[in-house]
Protein backbone atom coordinates (compact mmCIF):
# COMPACT_ATOMS: atom_id res chain seq x y z
CA UNK A 1 0.00 0.00 0.00
CA UNK A 2 1.00 3.29 -0.51
CA UNK A 3 2.37 5.44 2.09
CA UNK A 4 2.64 9.56 2.29
CA UNK A 5 5.86 10.54 3.50
CA UNK A 6 7.29 14.26 4.41
CA UNK A 7 7.73 15.20 0.24
CA UNK A 8 4.22 13.62 -1.01
CA UNK A 9 2.24 15.16 1.82
CA UNK A 10 4.57 18.58 1.10
CA UNK A 11 3.70 18.59 -2.86
CA UNK A 12 -0.03 17.79 -1.66
CA UNK A 13 -0.46 20.56 0.26
CA UNK A 14 1.38 23.20 -2.10
CA UNK A 15 -1.36 21.36 -4.86
CA UNK A 16 -4.02 21.74 -2.88
CA UNK A 17 -2.90 25.60 -1.81
CA UNK A 18 -2.26 25.90 -5.94
CA UNK A 19 -5.07 24.74 -7.33
CA UNK A 20 -8.02 26.48 -4.73
CA UNK A 21 -5.96 29.54 -5.54
CA UNK A 22 -6.36 29.34 -9.11
CA UNK A 23 -10.14 28.68 -8.86
CA UNK A 24 -9.96 32.71 -8.33
CA UNK A 25 -7.10 33.80 -10.87
CA UNK A 26 -8.07 33.74 -14.18
CA UNK A 27 -11.33 34.92 -13.05
CA UNK A 28 -9.81 38.00 -11.99
CA UNK A 29 -7.69 38.19 -15.20
CA UNK A 30 -10.59 37.71 -17.60
CA UNK A 31 -13.16 40.21 -15.48
CA UNK A 32 -10.79 42.90 -15.40
CA UNK A 33 -10.16 43.54 -19.28
CA UNK A 34 -13.82 42.70 -19.88
CA UNK A 35 -14.48 45.49 -17.49
CA UNK A 36 -12.27 47.60 -18.94
CA UNK A 37 -13.76 46.77 -22.38
CA UNK A 38 -17.13 47.85 -21.25
CA UNK A 39 -16.63 50.84 -19.65
CA UNK A 40 -14.61 52.48 -22.41
CA UNK A 41 -18.07 51.42 -24.99
CA UNK A 42 -19.34 53.60 -21.94
CA UNK A 43 -17.55 56.38 -22.28
CA UNK A 44 -17.46 56.34 -26.07
CA UNK A 45 -21.24 56.30 -26.02
CA UNK A 46 -22.77 57.74 -22.45
CA UNK A 47 -25.25 54.68 -22.56
CA UNK A 48 -26.39 54.02 -19.14
CA UNK A 49 -26.39 50.50 -19.70
CA UNK A 50 -22.97 50.18 -20.31
CA UNK A 51 -22.53 52.12 -17.16
CA UNK A 52 -24.77 49.44 -15.26
CA UNK A 53 -22.57 46.13 -17.07
CA UNK A 54 -19.31 48.10 -15.58
CA UNK A 55 -20.74 48.33 -11.88
CA UNK A 56 -22.19 44.79 -11.87
CA UNK A 57 -19.48 41.92 -13.81
CA UNK A 58 -16.77 45.12 -11.91
CA UNK A 59 -19.11 43.88 -8.34
CA UNK A 60 -18.52 40.26 -9.33
CA UNK A 61 -14.74 40.77 -10.23
CA UNK A 62 -14.00 42.51 -6.54
CA UNK A 63 -15.75 39.32 -4.88
CA UNK A 64 -13.29 37.31 -6.70
CA UNK A 65 -10.33 39.92 -6.88
CA UNK A 66 -9.84 39.59 -2.48
CA UNK A 67 -10.64 35.80 -2.25
CA UNK A 68 -7.67 35.73 -4.84
CA UNK A 69 -5.54 37.74 -2.76
CA UNK A 70 -6.10 35.83 0.43
CA UNK A 71 -5.28 32.41 -1.29
CA UNK A 72 -2.54 33.64 -2.77
CA UNK A 73 -0.45 35.26 0.11
CA UNK A 74 -0.45 31.48 1.84
CA UNK A 75 1.37 30.14 -1.36
CA UNK A 76 4.31 32.24 -0.98
CA UNK A 77 5.02 32.02 2.68
CA UNK A 78 4.91 28.08 1.63
CA UNK A 79 7.94 28.10 -0.14
CA UNK A 80 10.15 28.83 3.25
CA UNK A 81 7.84 26.87 5.53
CA UNK A 82 7.56 23.62 3.73
CA UNK A 83 10.27 24.17 0.48
CA UNK A 84 12.59 25.43 2.57
CA UNK A 85 16.15 24.07 1.15
CA UNK A 86 14.23 25.10 -1.84
CA UNK A 87 14.18 28.57 -1.34
CA UNK A 88 17.81 28.33 -0.07
CA UNK A 89 19.31 26.78 -2.92
CA UNK A 90 17.72 28.98 -5.82
CA UNK A 91 16.19 31.92 -4.11
CA UNK A 92 18.31 34.84 -5.36
CA UNK A 93 16.93 33.50 -8.45
CA UNK A 94 12.97 32.83 -7.59
CA UNK A 95 13.00 35.63 -4.96
CA UNK A 96 13.70 38.53 -7.94
CA UNK A 97 10.19 37.89 -9.53
CA UNK A 98 8.52 37.18 -6.43
CA UNK A 99 9.58 40.32 -5.10
CA UNK A 100 9.03 42.87 -8.22
CA UNK A 101 5.45 40.91 -8.07
CA UNK A 102 4.50 41.97 -4.66
CA UNK A 103 5.91 45.50 -5.07
CA UNK A 104 4.84 46.48 -8.27
CA UNK A 105 1.73 44.63 -9.70
CA UNK A 106 0.42 43.41 -6.37
CA UNK A 107 0.63 47.23 -5.17
CA UNK A 108 -0.71 48.31 -8.13
CA UNK A 109 -3.53 46.54 -8.68
CA UNK A 110 -4.68 46.76 -5.10
CA UNK A 111 -4.52 50.37 -5.51
CA UNK A 112 -6.89 51.02 -8.38
CA UNK A 113 -9.10 48.47 -7.01
CA UNK A 114 -10.01 51.02 -4.37
CA UNK A 115 -9.65 53.75 -6.84
CA UNK A 116 -11.99 52.01 -9.63
CA UNK A 117 -14.82 50.94 -6.88
CA UNK A 118 -15.57 54.37 -4.42
CA UNK A 119 -13.97 56.37 -7.59
CA UNK A 120 -17.30 56.85 -9.42
CA UNK A 121 -18.38 59.69 -7.87
CA UNK A 122 -15.19 61.42 -7.26
CA UNK A 123 -13.35 61.03 -10.80
CA UNK A 124 -14.21 62.25 -14.14
CA UNK A 125 -15.27 59.73 -16.96
CA UNK A 126 -12.13 59.60 -18.57
CA UNK A 127 -10.05 59.38 -15.46
CA UNK A 128 -11.80 56.43 -14.15
CA UNK A 129 -11.88 54.09 -17.23
CA UNK A 130 -8.13 54.81 -16.79
CA UNK A 131 -8.31 53.51 -13.70
CA UNK A 132 -9.93 50.68 -15.08
CA UNK A 133 -7.34 49.66 -17.31
CA UNK A 134 -4.74 50.40 -14.68
CA UNK A 135 -6.67 47.31 -12.71
CA UNK A 136 -6.94 45.33 -15.68
CA UNK A 137 -2.80 45.74 -16.49
CA UNK A 138 -2.14 45.49 -12.72
CA UNK A 139 -3.83 42.09 -12.84
CA UNK A 140 -1.91 41.14 -15.95
CA UNK A 141 1.20 42.16 -14.41
CA UNK A 142 0.76 40.21 -11.40
CA UNK A 143 0.38 36.52 -13.02
CA UNK A 144 3.57 38.20 -15.22
CA UNK A 145 6.04 37.95 -12.85
CA UNK A 146 4.46 34.67 -11.09
CA UNK A 147 4.87 33.11 -14.56
CA UNK A 148 8.37 34.23 -14.62
CA UNK A 149 9.20 32.37 -11.75
CA UNK A 150 7.34 29.54 -12.68
CA UNK A 151 9.20 29.68 -16.38
CA UNK A 152 12.52 29.57 -14.73
CA UNK A 153 11.78 26.06 -12.69
CA UNK A 154 10.81 24.50 -15.81
CA UNK A 155 13.36 25.95 -17.94
CA UNK A 156 16.52 27.29 -15.42
CA UNK A 157 18.18 30.36 -17.86
CA UNK A 158 20.20 32.96 -16.56
CA UNK A 159 21.63 30.90 -13.68
CA UNK A 160 24.96 29.39 -12.63
CA UNK A 161 25.67 27.02 -9.54
CA UNK A 162 28.38 28.09 -6.98
CA UNK A 163 30.72 25.34 -5.35
CA UNK A 164 31.44 27.41 -2.68
CA UNK A 165 27.53 28.49 -1.61
CA UNK A 166 26.00 25.55 -2.84
CA UNK A 167 23.77 27.94 -4.07
CA UNK A 168 21.99 28.72 -7.66
CA UNK A 169 22.74 32.55 -8.53
CA UNK A 170 21.86 34.30 -10.98
CA UNK A 171 24.17 35.72 -14.19
CA UNK A 172 21.54 37.17 -16.30
CA UNK A 173 18.07 38.64 -15.09
CA UNK A 174 17.43 39.31 -18.77
CA UNK A 175 17.38 35.93 -19.55
CA UNK A 176 15.30 34.82 -16.44
CA UNK A 177 12.81 37.52 -17.45
CA UNK A 178 12.65 36.45 -21.42
CA UNK A 179 12.99 33.28 -20.74
CA UNK A 180 10.71 31.68 -23.83
CA UNK A 181 9.10 29.12 -21.59
CA UNK A 182 7.97 31.66 -19.35
CA UNK A 183 6.45 34.33 -21.95
CA UNK A 184 4.96 31.44 -23.68
CA UNK A 185 3.03 30.48 -20.14
CA UNK A 186 2.17 33.87 -19.77
CA UNK A 187 0.38 34.34 -22.38
CA UNK A 188 -1.52 30.96 -22.71
CA UNK A 189 -2.52 31.18 -19.15
CA UNK A 190 -4.03 34.92 -18.78
CA UNK A 191 -5.82 33.97 -22.35
CA UNK A 192 -7.10 31.42 -20.39
CA UNK A 193 -8.14 33.71 -17.81
CA UNK A 194 -9.81 35.54 -21.01
CA UNK A 195 -11.64 32.24 -21.72
CA UNK A 196 -12.52 31.89 -18.07
CA UNK A 197 -14.32 35.60 -17.63
CA UNK A 198 -15.91 34.99 -21.32
CA UNK A 199 -18.03 31.55 -20.32
CA UNK A 200 -18.72 33.15 -17.08
CA UNK A 201 -20.15 36.38 -18.72
CA UNK A 202 -22.16 34.47 -21.25
CA UNK A 203 -23.56 31.94 -18.95
CA UNK A 204 -24.79 34.13 -16.38
CA UNK A 205 -26.29 36.28 -18.80
CA UNK A 206 -27.77 33.23 -20.32
CA UNK A 207 -29.25 32.78 -17.52
CA UNK A 208 -30.90 36.07 -16.89
CA UNK A 209 -32.73 35.62 -20.46
CA UNK A 210 -33.72 32.21 -19.55
CA UNK A 211 -35.46 34.09 -16.70
CA UNK A 212 -36.45 37.26 -18.53
CA UNK A 213 -34.57 39.50 -16.57
CA UNK A 214 -32.47 42.45 -17.10
CA UNK A 215 -32.10 41.40 -20.79
CA UNK A 216 -30.64 44.69 -22.12
CA UNK A 217 -27.84 43.74 -20.43
CA UNK A 218 -27.68 40.32 -20.95
CA UNK A 219 -27.68 40.36 -24.97
CA UNK A 220 -25.03 42.87 -24.67
CA UNK A 221 -22.77 41.59 -22.29
CA UNK A 222 -23.39 38.04 -24.42
CA UNK A 223 -22.02 39.98 -27.71
CA UNK A 224 -18.95 41.04 -25.57
CA UNK A 225 -18.24 37.67 -23.89
CA UNK A 226 -18.67 35.87 -27.18
CA UNK A 227 -16.52 38.25 -29.37
CA UNK A 228 -13.60 38.34 -26.59
CA UNK A 229 -14.22 34.85 -26.08
CA UNK A 230 -13.97 33.74 -29.24
CA UNK A 231 -10.56 35.43 -29.77
CA UNK A 232 -9.19 34.42 -26.55
CA UNK A 233 -9.95 30.83 -27.17
CA UNK A 234 -8.12 30.57 -30.50
CA UNK A 235 -5.29 32.11 -29.13
CA UNK A 236 -5.38 29.41 -26.06
CA UNK A 237 -4.91 26.95 -28.76
CA UNK A 238 -2.49 28.74 -30.50
CA UNK A 239 -0.04 30.04 -27.75
CA UNK A 240 -0.84 26.26 -26.36
CA UNK A 241 1.29 24.94 -29.41
CA UNK A 242 3.71 27.54 -28.32
CA UNK A 243 3.87 25.94 -25.03
CA UNK A 244 3.91 22.61 -26.08
CA UNK A 245 6.80 23.74 -28.70
CA UNK A 246 8.88 25.15 -26.17
CA UNK A 247 8.42 21.88 -23.83
CA UNK A 248 9.82 19.77 -26.63
CA UNK A 249 12.88 21.78 -26.84
CA UNK A 250 13.98 21.69 -22.86
CA UNK A 251 11.19 18.73 -21.38
CA UNK A 252 11.31 15.85 -23.78
CA UNK A 253 10.24 13.56 -20.96
CA UNK A 254 7.58 15.59 -20.18
CA UNK A 255 6.48 15.39 -23.65
CA UNK A 256 7.00 11.87 -24.10
CA UNK A 257 5.05 11.26 -21.32
CA UNK A 258 2.02 13.56 -22.13
CA UNK A 259 1.98 11.32 -25.24
CA UNK A 260 2.69 8.02 -23.60
CA UNK A 261 5.25 8.05 -26.55
CA UNK A 262 7.72 4.85 -25.18
CA UNK A 263 9.75 4.19 -28.16
CA UNK A 264 11.40 6.87 -30.22
CA UNK A 265 9.15 7.04 -33.72
CA UNK A 266 10.29 8.05 -37.06
CA UNK A 267 9.22 11.71 -38.12
CA UNK A 268 7.53 13.05 -37.74
CA UNK A 269 5.70 11.21 -34.90
CA UNK A 270 2.21 10.36 -34.72
CA UNK A 271 -0.55 11.79 -32.12
CA UNK A 272 -1.83 9.25 -30.27
CA UNK A 273 -6.07 10.13 -30.36
CA UNK A 274 -6.69 7.30 -28.02
CA UNK A 275 -5.16 4.76 -25.85
CA UNK A 276 -4.60 2.99 -22.26
CA UNK A 277 -1.01 3.48 -20.84
CA UNK A 278 0.85 0.88 -19.69
CA UNK A 279 3.81 1.79 -17.48
CA UNK A 280 4.63 -1.19 -15.92
CA UNK A 281 4.78 -3.00 -19.54
CA UNK A 282 5.59 -0.04 -21.05
CA UNK A 283 3.29 0.25 -24.10
CA UNK A 284 -0.11 2.25 -24.56
CA UNK A 285 -2.80 -0.55 -25.12
CA UNK A 286 -5.36 0.12 -27.71
CA UNK A 287 -3.69 3.37 -29.25
CA UNK A 288 -5.40 4.87 -32.14
CA UNK A 289 -2.69 7.20 -33.69
CA UNK A 290 -3.00 10.20 -36.16
CA UNK A 291 0.01 10.19 -38.64
CA UNK A 292 2.83 12.84 -38.33
CA UNK A 293 0.49 15.49 -36.44
CA UNK A 294 2.83 15.02 -32.85
CA UNK A 295 6.04 15.63 -35.20
CA UNK A 296 4.48 18.82 -36.54
CA UNK A 297 3.05 20.02 -33.26
CA UNK A 298 6.64 19.32 -31.27
CA UNK A 299 9.03 19.88 -33.44
CA UNK A 300 7.50 22.32 -36.64
CA UNK A 301 9.01 19.91 -39.26
CA UNK A 302 8.61 16.53 -41.02
CA UNK A 303 12.16 15.70 -40.07
CA UNK A 304 12.32 16.52 -36.35
CA UNK A 305 12.32 13.56 -34.51
CA UNK A 306 10.74 13.51 -31.17
CA UNK A 307 12.76 10.74 -28.38
CA UNK A 308 10.83 8.27 -26.37
CA UNK A 309 10.39 6.80 -23.01
CA UNK A 310 13.01 4.40 -23.17
CA UNK A 311 15.43 6.22 -25.27
CA UNK A 312 15.59 9.11 -22.74
CA UNK A 313 15.74 7.08 -19.76
CA UNK A 314 18.58 6.02 -21.57
CA UNK A 315 19.91 8.65 -21.67
CA UNK A 316 19.27 9.88 -18.33
CA UNK A 317 21.74 7.28 -16.98
CA UNK A 318 24.41 8.60 -18.34
CA UNK A 319 23.57 12.01 -16.90
CA UNK A 320 23.53 10.32 -13.79
CA UNK A 321 26.84 8.98 -14.90
CA UNK A 322 27.93 12.34 -15.30
CA UNK A 323 26.36 14.10 -12.20
CA UNK A 324 29.18 11.51 -10.14
CA UNK A 325 31.53 13.11 -11.70
CA UNK A 326 30.90 16.80 -10.94
CA UNK A 327 29.61 15.58 -7.30
CA UNK A 328 33.26 13.89 -7.11
CA UNK A 329 34.55 17.47 -8.23
CA UNK A 330 32.04 19.17 -6.48
CA UNK A 331 33.51 17.23 -2.85
CA UNK A 332 37.09 18.11 -3.56
CA UNK A 333 36.67 21.87 -4.37
CA UNK A 334 34.53 21.68 -0.71
CA UNK A 335 37.02 20.03 0.79
CA UNK A 336 40.53 22.16 -0.78
CA UNK A 337 38.32 25.48 0.24
CA UNK A 338 39.64 27.44 -2.49
CA UNK A 339 43.14 26.29 -3.22
CA UNK A 340 41.51 23.25 -5.69
CA UNK A 341 44.00 21.99 -8.69
CA UNK A 342 42.56 23.61 -11.73
CA UNK A 343 41.73 20.71 -13.30
CA UNK A 344 39.48 19.39 -11.01
CA UNK A 345 37.56 22.68 -11.31
CA UNK A 346 37.44 22.08 -15.09
CA UNK A 347 36.54 18.70 -14.77
CA UNK A 348 33.24 19.78 -12.24
CA UNK A 349 32.53 22.97 -15.20
CA UNK A 350 32.33 20.33 -17.75
CA UNK A 351 30.02 18.07 -16.13
CA UNK A 352 28.33 20.48 -14.17
CA UNK A 353 24.91 20.59 -16.14
CA UNK A 354 24.26 16.69 -14.81
CA UNK A 355 24.97 17.57 -11.12
CA UNK A 356 21.21 17.59 -10.40
CA UNK A 357 20.75 13.74 -11.78
CA UNK A 358 23.28 13.26 -9.37
CA UNK A 359 21.00 14.63 -6.66
CA UNK A 360 18.39 12.33 -7.75
CA UNK A 361 20.71 9.00 -6.58
CA UNK A 362 19.88 10.65 -2.60
CA UNK A 363 16.54 8.69 -2.32
CA UNK A 364 19.01 5.77 -2.13
CA UNK A 365 22.27 6.49 -1.01
CA UNK A 366 23.71 8.92 0.96
CA UNK A 367 26.73 9.56 -1.10
CA UNK A 368 26.09 9.41 -5.29
CA UNK A 369 29.69 8.29 -5.70
CA UNK A 370 28.37 4.86 -4.08
CA UNK A 371 25.71 4.27 -5.65
CA UNK A 372 25.57 0.93 -7.95
CA UNK A 373 24.78 0.25 -11.02
CA UNK A 374 21.01 -0.42 -10.27
CA UNK A 375 20.61 2.20 -7.67
CA UNK A 376 21.78 4.92 -10.84
CA UNK A 377 18.88 2.40 -13.25
CA UNK A 378 16.44 3.41 -10.64
CA UNK A 379 17.07 6.88 -10.12
CA UNK A 380 16.91 7.53 -14.53
CA UNK A 381 13.20 5.30 -14.00
CA UNK A 382 12.78 7.92 -11.72
CA UNK A 383 12.91 10.71 -14.05
CA UNK A 384 9.37 9.00 -15.83
CA UNK A 385 6.68 10.62 -14.33
CA UNK A 386 3.32 8.47 -13.69
CA UNK A 387 1.91 8.65 -17.66
CA UNK A 388 -1.71 7.94 -17.51
CA UNK A 389 -2.64 11.08 -15.43
CA UNK A 390 -0.97 13.32 -17.77
CA UNK A 391 -1.95 11.58 -21.12
CA UNK A 392 -5.57 11.84 -20.19
CA UNK A 393 -5.33 15.01 -18.41
CA UNK A 394 -3.79 16.82 -21.20
CA UNK A 395 -6.49 15.38 -24.43
CA UNK A 396 -9.35 16.65 -21.83
CA UNK A 397 -8.02 19.48 -21.65
CA UNK A 398 -7.76 19.87 -24.99
CA UNK A 399 -11.11 18.60 -26.06
CA UNK A 400 -12.45 21.57 -23.33
CA UNK A 401 -10.27 24.23 -25.66
CA UNK A 402 -12.13 23.24 -29.07
CA UNK A 403 -15.30 22.90 -27.42
CA UNK A 404 -14.82 26.68 -26.23
CA UNK A 405 -13.99 27.93 -29.52
CA UNK A 406 -17.21 25.76 -30.94
CA UNK A 407 -19.33 27.38 -28.21
CA UNK A 408 -17.76 31.45 -28.45
CA UNK A 409 -18.20 30.72 -32.54
CA UNK A 410 -21.76 29.89 -32.17
CA UNK A 411 -22.76 32.80 -29.90
CA UNK A 412 -20.62 35.36 -31.93
CA UNK A 413 -22.71 34.26 -34.91
CA UNK A 414 -26.03 34.37 -33.44
CA UNK A 415 -25.40 38.00 -31.75
CA UNK A 416 -23.67 38.97 -34.87
CA UNK A 417 -25.71 37.54 -37.44
CA UNK A 418 -29.11 36.75 -36.71
CA UNK A 419 -30.19 39.45 -34.03
CA UNK A 420 -29.20 37.93 -30.68
CA UNK A 421 -32.17 35.60 -30.86
CA UNK A 422 -30.69 32.70 -28.71
CA UNK A 423 -32.44 29.41 -28.78
CA UNK A 424 -33.17 28.38 -24.84
CA UNK A 425 -30.84 24.61 -25.40
CA UNK A 426 -28.02 26.96 -26.79
CA UNK A 427 -28.64 29.07 -22.97
CA UNK A 428 -29.45 26.30 -20.85
CA UNK A 429 -25.86 25.07 -22.69
CA UNK A 430 -23.76 27.96 -21.67
CA UNK A 431 -24.99 27.71 -18.48
CA UNK A 432 -24.21 24.38 -17.85
CA UNK A 433 -20.70 25.35 -19.48
CA UNK A 434 -19.50 28.21 -16.81
CA UNK A 435 -17.43 25.33 -14.33
CA UNK A 436 -15.46 24.16 -17.92
CA UNK A 437 -12.43 26.50 -18.10
CA UNK A 438 -12.20 26.08 -14.32
CA UNK A 439 -11.75 22.55 -15.28
CA UNK A 440 -9.57 23.07 -17.91
CA UNK A 441 -7.42 25.73 -16.58
CA UNK A 442 -6.46 22.88 -13.29
CA UNK A 443 -6.12 20.30 -16.10
CA UNK A 444 -3.40 22.85 -17.40
CA UNK A 445 -1.35 22.82 -14.23
CA UNK A 446 -1.70 19.67 -13.56
CA UNK A 447 -0.09 18.74 -17.00
CA UNK A 448 3.00 21.31 -16.22
CA UNK A 449 3.33 20.55 -12.50
CA UNK A 450 2.88 16.68 -12.39
CA UNK A 451 5.22 16.32 -15.55
CA UNK A 452 8.04 18.27 -14.57
CA UNK A 453 8.56 15.65 -11.52
CA UNK A 454 10.54 14.35 -10.32
CA UNK A 455 12.32 18.24 -10.02
CA UNK A 456 11.39 21.16 -8.96
CA UNK A 457 13.41 22.75 -11.01
CA UNK A 458 13.92 20.86 -14.17
CA UNK A 459 17.78 19.10 -14.40
CA UNK A 460 18.68 21.07 -11.25
CA UNK A 461 17.04 19.86 -7.99
CA UNK A 462 14.94 17.19 -6.89
CA UNK A 463 11.88 17.39 -5.46
CA UNK A 464 12.86 14.76 -3.11
CA UNK A 465 15.86 17.18 -1.32
CA UNK A 466 13.28 20.30 -2.12
CA UNK A 467 11.20 19.95 1.49
CA UNK A 468 11.50 21.00 4.68
CA UNK A 469 12.91 19.06 7.93
CA UNK A 470 9.35 18.95 9.11
CA UNK A 471 7.40 16.35 10.74
CA UNK A 472 4.86 13.87 9.04
CA UNK A 473 2.67 15.51 11.65
CA UNK A 474 3.34 18.91 11.18
CA UNK A 475 2.46 18.61 7.11
CA UNK A 476 -0.69 16.81 7.85
CA UNK A 477 -2.14 18.92 10.18
CA UNK A 478 -1.34 22.01 8.18
CA UNK A 479 -2.76 20.13 5.07
CA UNK A 480 -6.35 19.07 6.75
CA UNK A 481 -6.12 22.90 8.68
CA UNK A 482 -5.64 24.87 4.67
CA UNK A 483 -8.14 22.45 2.98
CA UNK A 484 -10.75 23.59 5.63
CA UNK A 485 -10.17 27.07 5.65
CA UNK A 486 -10.19 27.37 1.52
CA UNK A 487 -12.93 24.71 1.57
CA UNK A 488 -14.90 27.34 4.05
CA UNK A 489 -13.87 30.86 1.52
CA UNK A 490 -14.40 29.16 -1.30
CA UNK A 491 -18.24 28.48 0.20
CA UNK A 492 -18.26 32.12 1.19
CA UNK A 493 -17.33 33.42 -2.22
CA UNK A 494 -19.84 31.38 -4.37
CA UNK A 495 -22.30 32.20 -1.94
CA UNK A 496 -21.11 36.03 -2.12
CA UNK A 497 -20.89 35.61 -6.27
CA UNK A 498 -24.49 33.60 -6.26
CA UNK A 499 -26.22 36.36 -3.80
CA UNK A 500 -25.39 39.01 -6.29
CA UNK A 501 -25.97 37.36 -9.90
CA UNK A 502 -29.86 36.66 -8.02
CA UNK A 503 -29.82 40.23 -6.73
CA UNK A 504 -28.46 41.57 -10.52
CA UNK A 505 -27.10 44.95 -10.96
CA UNK A 506 -28.01 47.20 -7.82
CA UNK A 507 -27.20 50.55 -9.57
CA UNK A 508 -29.39 52.48 -12.38
CA UNK A 509 -31.89 49.67 -11.61
CA UNK A 510 -35.18 51.05 -12.63
CA UNK A 511 -33.61 52.35 -15.60
CA UNK A 512 -32.42 49.15 -16.85
CA UNK A 513 -36.06 47.70 -16.14
CA UNK A 514 -37.02 50.75 -18.99
CA UNK A 515 -35.04 49.04 -21.16
CA UNK A 516 -36.21 45.25 -19.96
CA UNK A 517 -39.89 46.74 -21.03
CA UNK A 518 -39.01 48.17 -24.39
CA UNK A 519 -37.18 45.70 -25.56
CA UNK A 520 -39.51 42.87 -24.20
CA UNK A 521 -42.72 44.34 -25.89
CA UNK A 522 -40.71 45.03 -29.27
CA UNK A 523 -39.70 41.01 -29.09
CA UNK A 524 -43.47 39.78 -27.87
CA UNK A 525 -45.65 42.27 -29.32
CA UNK A 526 -47.02 43.21 -25.68
CA UNK A 527 -47.71 39.93 -24.69
CA UNK A 528 -45.53 40.13 -21.78
CA UNK A 529 -42.94 38.21 -20.13
CA UNK A 530 -43.40 34.88 -20.60
CA UNK A 531 -42.27 34.32 -24.56
CA UNK A 532 -38.85 36.31 -24.00
CA UNK A 533 -35.99 36.09 -24.75
CA UNK A 534 -34.50 32.90 -25.80
CA UNK A 535 -36.93 32.71 -29.35
CA UNK A 536 -35.17 30.07 -31.48
CA UNK A 537 -33.55 31.21 -34.28
CA UNK A 538 -35.96 31.48 -37.56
Amino acid sequence: MFELGIVELSRLQFAMTAMYHFLFVPLTLGLSILVAIMETVYVMTNRPVWRQMTKFWGTLFGINFVLGVATGLTMEFQFGMNWSYYSHYVGDIFGAPLAIEGLMAFFLEATFVGLFFFGWDKLSKVQHLVVAWLVAIGSNFSALWILIANGWMQNPVGAAFNPMTMRMEMTSFFDVLFNPVAQAKFVHTVSAGYVTAAVFVLGVSAWYLLKGRHIELARRSITVAAAFGLASALSVVLLGDESGYTASENQKMKIAAIEAMWETEQAPAPFTLFGIPDQQARETHYAIKIPGVMGLIGTRSLTGVIPGINQLTQENQGRIRSGIIAYDALMKIREAKGQVDPSVTNTFNEHSSDLGFAFLLKKYVDDPRQATDAQIVQAANDTVPTVWPLFWAFRLMVALGFGFIATMAYFFYMASFRGMRFPRPALHLAVWMIPAPWIAAELGWFVAEFGRQPWTVDGILPTALSVSALSITDVALTLVGFVLLYTVLFIVEMGLMLKYIRKGPYMDVDETDRWDDIHRNRLTGGRGRASAIATPAE
